[in-house]
């Protein structure tokens, strides 16, 4: 049961370099280990952990109930954490035992696995899910992929058939099965994604599969309607695993206030220092991209850092680009650009706003986003681009970005 654990030791690469500890009063606390800590050529497990002169941060203070924020980004949200904490029998609120059951595979090259040493003892069964015990009908899932979507890891044969392995881990495909409540969501992103690609913008591989042809997927959603999408992972390469964080780890958010507590400004600031011109330049294309898709999702665990030698920092290849504007009227970003967070008032002017308050190169936002504006229209222009899409969709969208500041001054 969970509370046989009361210790988990922390990763990275394989090598531990960490532990986080629960304490009675659910208390919380994440120490690095001295080895760590003296390691010169330590790989990053996160910018948070960074202090403004490039040391690490060991004086972390504890957290009460919840796991420390970088931990909590690991977790996944909504539908599918309960679906999870359900099949371990796990209370869905009790992020330790949670990431303790799901550690095996998280994002990145980080691992959080129980401490084989003796418990402490717990009097009550507050980390048991409410049914009190775990959903024995079919193997535990041992994934754990941020976000609140439905999603598998999966393994891709070499015929081209995916695979969810039984424990949920080890796969190098994300599978995104449809929603109940939103039409086409894996064929809009793919949509997207493909036009993305299209336009200049790095993205992982995408494919539409049929739900018939993924083996080993929960027989309670194979029922699902529509296609499901697999998307490749960039976090796991035939050489290992590569390391990754999102911006919520990176800003110490918890994943409640991915919509509130920083601003792409914020993001921005990082990606220059951090990346230079490459990393700015690919940024402002996929800001721009998204305003024309009308994605007013793009918050702050959807934009990630990934670490290719283990140290150095690059942005990480872009994913969930979806257009909400398909399902929901609002054509607001999800975090402030500038003076506004409305899509349509996305313009020159407030570009060279944006490029002020961020100490970024004018010219280079400037040229970034024209010429991101002339390869979308221009892509969009050849009917194949959003062959999967309905025709209402197709004009929502067309109707959205037409109104966009920056398209309009483009014509």
């Amino acid at each position: 049961m969970p509370t046989r654990f009361s210790v988990l030791e922390v990763r990275l690469h394989g090598k531990p370099i960490g532990t986080l500890t629960l304490f009675p009063g659910e208390q919380l606390a994440f120490a690095f280990t001295q080895n760590y800590i003296d390691d010169p050529a330590r790989p990053t497990l996160s910018l948070s952990f960074k202090d403004r002169l490039g040391g690490l941060i060991t004086d972390i203070r504890p957290t009460r109930i919840r796991v420390p924020p970088f931990f909590a980004n690991l977790l996944p949200e909504g539908p599918l954490r309960e679906y999870l904490a359900q099949r371990a029998g796990v209370n869905a609120q009790r992020d330790f035992f949670l990431l303790g059951v799901l550690g095996e595979d998280l994002p990145g090259a980080i691992t959080v696995v129980p401490n084989e040493g003796p418990p402490i003892q717990f009097n009550d069964e507050s980390n048991l899910s409410r049914s009190g015990d775990a959903d024995r009908s079919a193997p535990t899932m041992r994934f754990s992929l941020a976000g609140i979507q439905l999603k598998f890891s999966a393994v891709m044969a070499t015929a081209g058939g995916l695979t969810i392995p039984v424990d949920g881990q080890g796969g190098s495909w994300i599978v995104k099965l449809p929603s109940a409540s939103f039409p086409g969501v894996p064929e809009n992103e793919y949509t997207m994604m493909t036009m993305a690609r299209a336009v200049g913008i790095t993205v992982p591989d995408v494919k539409l599969v049929e739900l018939a042809d993924i083996a080993g997927l929960p027989p309670e959603m194979s029922r699902l309607p529509g296609h499901a999408l697999a998307v490749q992972r960039f976090d796991r390469t035939p050489g290992g695993r590569v390391h990754i964080e999102d911006f919520a780890q990176v800003f110490r958010v918890y994943p409640d206030d991915k919509y509130a507590k920083a601003s792409y400004r914020n993001i921005a600031e990082v990606i220059w220092a951090e990346t230079g011109e490459p990393g700015i330049a690919e940024y402002i294309r996929r800001l721009v991209f998204n305003a024309l898709i009308g994605n007013a999702d793009m918050h702050l665990k959807n934009w990630s850092l990934i670490y290719p030698n283990g140290r150095t920092a690059a942005l990480a290849p872009g994913y969930d680009f979806v257009a909400t504007i398909v399902y929901l009227d609002d054509p607001t970003m999800a975090l402030k650009l500038g003076r506004s967070k409305h899509m349509h008032e996305l313009s020159r002017e407030s570009l060279i706003h944006f490029a002020a308050q961020a100490r970024l190169p004018e010219k280079l936002v400037l040229d970034s986003a024209r010429e991101t504006v002339e390869r979308f229209l221009s892509v969009w222009e050849d009917e194949r681009a959003h062959a999967q899409l309905s025709k209402s969709s197709v004009n929502t969208i067309e109707a959205h970005f037409r109104k966009v500041t920056l398209v309009r001054m483009d014509r």
